[in-house]
């Protein structure tokens, strides 16, 4: 498959004095009781002020000294570890077989046996390995798997009369799987010694995943680790931009007979178009996200993959997969390489015919200048043809600005309504809604500024699609950085922007600002839904969240009833962040600041600490990448670590031999 990323990040560095006062910063703030949030929240103001904002500290892919300090820290086991797995493994009262598919063709011997006796010191027990060797013309491939199977029972394999290349190899390993799930593996790759158990105890957390993937890292010439790729859970829309799934991929036999297994003539991106069409035909409630490196995807040696040597075809393969699995569900999207990531895709959902009517809704007050550069591109710089315009004058008393709304009266797409008192951006928001005319409503900040003209067709495309609840754009501050890149719960106890401030060009962590992808929530700055979805789950709450987190609310409330969130960087524009409102340092502000920040603690309580979209491996210090002092994953054999008496079945008699599936014709193997 295509390589995954883009742009790198900046590089690390080693701590200065500014870290250091950050890290002791953070860690004196969280001390403080709630009852003193109010002071916090000043206090969080100066502490800006004296040593500035807080370095980033994300995790960079290349950084192998730090990666090796995580994997001592958090992915070696200990015998204890062992054993308690061990318990695990024997108190499942049904442990499925699960057999792992293997192509091989001209596989370098040292690296076929490597990959082999990954798998023979698997943990699980349960397993069997099906290897197809694809007419090698070298006779070490042929003579390594007889050997091996002649004292590894589970080791099963046949010789194909013609190469067929990887599709037609899997598919003929496939043929001598028996076991219920199939785990793909690449004849040089290598699997972590935990990952067959982990996969067992997610089907016996949820019985009904018919598709399962982890997270992953690779394998240097000399064996080391680096790339981590700490992925998010379930998101169909990231995996038409980039094929997340595979490395590990896991899937239901019976599943992958019904669709006939891997297709021929996607060679490259054949795991890609098969992550595409499982999901698609079981839907995403049964994909399943196993949070742990459990594969280790080698990037150089004695033999590139095949990915790596045909980037070009790979990509055209997977564009291929992406473009037949939308065409057979109706969809007449266009595709395109993200600008930021070429290897990955866009695509470009269609607009209605006609398109619906978008109402803009900007709240406001003065600072005239900030309006009408945001009114003139909404109304002169957007490609769309469908526009109505609604500002809330929240008490405007300048004459600048007066004066700018009347000639802003002149169009007549352009409804102005007063709305004076307290500024409650929830009510102003809500109010304006009950009066917008439009099917699309556009919740903008009065500080936005438009960069390119087809941002709105963008978010209206993404937002029509009925399974899609809110859409968020991608914003910048006005030098180029990002100012918001979607919303990550959690950080700081609430929410915060995500990979806030990265530079211009940067395609973010693993292609993560290159691509469509879901989101637990997105800024009211400029936020695009269906008016049907913003009344069926009642709005903004304007009376417990008048001024922050409204926005995040929203999205969690749109969730929780079953629409998915949004961020795209194809709609792209400036952001001057609350200009016109200032800062929530003053007491007044810090005050109801942290009344909404214990609402929404209250409101949401442990939601806000599982955003499905951010992994646990992350630290919810800042939405920045950075791994975790204490990540929040809890192993699944974390329960048998402490019991005294483990409580599994008796070693001996052994367990009960592990269902199988219904065996499959077995290809010939070649006499062998």
């Amino acid at each position: 498959m295509p390589p995954l990323g883009g742009q790198p990040p900046p590089r690390s560095r080693m701590q200065g004095p500014r870290q250091v006062l950050h890290r002791i910063w953070r860690g004196a703030w969280g001390m403080l009781p709630d009852w003193v949030l109010p002071l916090r929240i000043r206090l969080a103001g100066l502490a800006q002020w004296l040593v500035g904002e807080p370095p980033t500290g994300r995790y960079e892919p290349e950084d192998r000294r730090g990666y090796a300090r995580w994997i001592a820290r958090f992915d070696t086991l200990r015998e204890t570890d062992r054993a308690a797995i061990r318990a695990h493994i024997a108190a499942m009262p049904a442990p499925p077989l699960i057999s792992v598919v293997m192509p091989a063709y001209e596989t370098p011997e040292p690296l076929l046996r490597a990959a082999i006796a990954s798998v023979r010191a698997q943990l699980w027990p349960h397993w069997e390995l099906c290897i197809a060797d694809d007419a090698s013309p070298s006779p070490h491939v042929a003579r390594v798997l007889a050997e091996i199977a002649a004292e590894e029972p589970r080791l099963r394999w046949m010789r194909r009369e013609r190469n067929g290349h990887i599709s037609a190899a899997s598919n003929s390993a496939l043929a001598l799987a028996r076991g219920d799930y199939v785990a793909l593996l690449d004849h040089d790759d290598l699997l972590a010694e935990t990952a067959l158990y982990e996969v067992a105890a997610a089907i016996e957390a949820d019985p009904e995943a018919a598709v399962l993937y982890s997270d992953e890292d690779k394998l240097d010439a000399e064996g080391q680790r680096f790339g981590a790729y700490f992925k998010p859970d379930f998101d169909p829309d990231l995996l038409l931009g980039q094929n997340f799934v595979s490395h590990l991929g896991v899937y239901r036999r019976d599943l992958l007979e019904r669709l006939g297994g891997l297709r021929e003539g996607l060679e490259g991106s054949q795991d890609h178009d098969l992550a595409l069409r499982a999901a698609a035909a079981v839907g995403p409630a049964r994909v399943r996200h196993i949070p742990a490196i459990l594969y280790h995807w080698r990037q150089t040696g004695q033999a590139d993959s095949f990915s790596q040597a045909q980037l070009e075809r790979c990509t055209a393969a997977s564009r291929r997969a992406v473009a037949d699995l939308l065409a057979a569900q109706g969809v007449a999207a266009r595709l395109e390489p993200s600008p930021l990531a070429p290897s990955h895709t866009r695509v470009v959902w269609p607009l209605p015919e006609p398109a619906p009517l978008v109402s803009v809704i900007v709240p406001t007050r003065d600072r005239a200048a900030l309006l009408a550069a945001c009114a003139e591109g909404v109304l002169h710089k957007t490609d769309y043809p469908a526009i109505e315009l609604l500002i809330l004058d929240n008490g405007s008393e300048e004459a600048e600005t007066l004066a700018l709304f009347e000639r802003l009266r002149a169009d007549p797409r352009v409804r102005i309504l007063a709305s004076p008192g307290p500024f409650n951006y929830a009510a102003l928001n809500n109010e304006a809604a009950a009066a917008a005319r439009g099917e699309v409503l556009l919740l903008l900040n009065n500080d936005i500024e438009v960069i390119e003209p087809g941002w709105l067709r963008e978010l209206v495309g993404q937002a029509m699609r009925p399974e899609v609840g809110a859409v968020g754009a991608k914003l910048l501050y006005a030098d180029g950085r990002l100012q918001h890149g979607g919303v990550v719960i959690g950080i700081g106890g609430v929410a915060d922007h995500y990979l806030l401030r990265s530079p211009p060009g940067d395609s973010g962590y693993f292609g993560s600002l290159a691509l469509v992808r879901e989101v637990a929530a997105v800024t009211g700055a400029c936020l695009a839904l269906r008016r049907s979805v913003y009344e069926a789950v009642g709005g903004l709450d304007a009376e417990n969240l008048a001024v922050a987190f409204n926005d995040i609310d929203l999205c969690l409330r749109i969730r929780e009833a079953g629409w998915r969130i949004l961020w795209t960087p194809f709609a792209q524009l400036y952001h001057l962040e609350s200009a016109s409102r200032g800062k929530d340092h003053a007491p007044e502000k810090a005050r109801r600041f942290a009344r909404e920040i214990a609402y929404m603690k209250r409101r949401w309580g442990e939601t806000l600490l599982r955003d499905p979209f951010y992994s646990r491996w992350m630290s919810l210090d800042g939405a920045h990448c950075a791994l975790a002092r204490e990540p929040r994953r809890e192993r699944p054999w974390a329960p048998w670590l402490t019991a005294r008496v483990p409580p599994a079945r008796p070693a001996t008699p052994p367990p009960p031999a592990p269902r199988a599936a219904p065996a499959s014709p077995a290809a010939p193997r070649d006499g062998r």
